[in-house]
């Protein structure tokens, strides 16, 4: 199964009100598994960066200036996601402004229901307790160092950590670990080599010829037929 993980940045909290987009982070993961493949770019907003979203993400309107439009990469984005399922963290911000910025260039919107929620996720998993990224983090004991500002690729990257033990992959990959060393303690230690000789068929011969008869029965068109020697 392919996932894209997402984030965003924007000059401001609501599209409607005539804030954009400036950065889009994706990281792929295929079965839950990062493939190091990524989509990662900033954005001309074409306006001013107000300073309430500066401080939280650092990217000036200067830096932002002669970064490309979201026009000109729209289709790009659109097909890296693919069909893919979105994981977003609180998902309901971040598909306004990817919705509000696609229509800009008369594109077809991401529908919701191909979205995962990860803040919906935690907020069901622990119940009362804080889901912000950096409290996931905490919890489960993701490295996010680097995160002094919100970054979008960075974020998705983390998020991506944050997801995997949101929906158990890690302790389940301890799991299957232990098992295995389990098994390989009971065996000894050693490589499992093939026996050097067959250990004899233990069906008695009365027993093959019934069952011969109870194939023979079953008539010249029996599945059975296809894979008997």
């Amino acid at each position: 199964m392919r996932e894209i993980i997402l984030d965003t940045e924007t000059t401001g909290l609501d599209p409607n009100e005539g804030h954009r987009l400036v950065e889009i982070g994706c990281v792929e993961m295929i079965d839950r598994n990062p493939t190091g493949a990524t989509w990662h770019k900033y954005f001309n907003p074409e306006r001013d960066m107000p300073v309430e979203a500066f401080n939280v993400h650092g990217l000036s309107a200067e830096f932002l200036s002669d970064k490309p439009l979201f026009a000109e990469l729209a289709q790009e984005f659109v097909d890296f996601v693919g069909d893919a399922h979105l994981v977003i963290h609180n998902a309901g911000f971040d598909m306004r402004f990817l919705n509000a910025e696609l229509k800009r260039v008369n594109l077809a919107a991401l529908a919701m229901d191909r979205v995962i929620d990860t803040l919906a996720m935690a907020r069901r998993k622990h119940p009362g307790a804080r889901a912000s990224l950096d409290e996931l983090c905490q919890r489960y004991g993701i490295d996010n160092s680097k995160r002094v500002k919100h970054g979008a690729l960075l974020d998705a990257e983390i998020l991506a950590e944050v997801y995997i033990e949101l929906t158990g992959g890690r302790q389940t990959a301890l799991s299957l670990a232990s098992a295995s060393a389990a098994i390989i303690a009971r065996a000894g230690g050693g490589t499992v080599r093939p026996r050097p000789k067959a250990l004899p068929s233990r069906i008695r011969p009365e027993e093959l010829a019934a069952h011969e008869a109870f194939i023979t029965g079953l008539g010249e068109n029996a599945l059975w037929k296809k894979y008997a020697p």
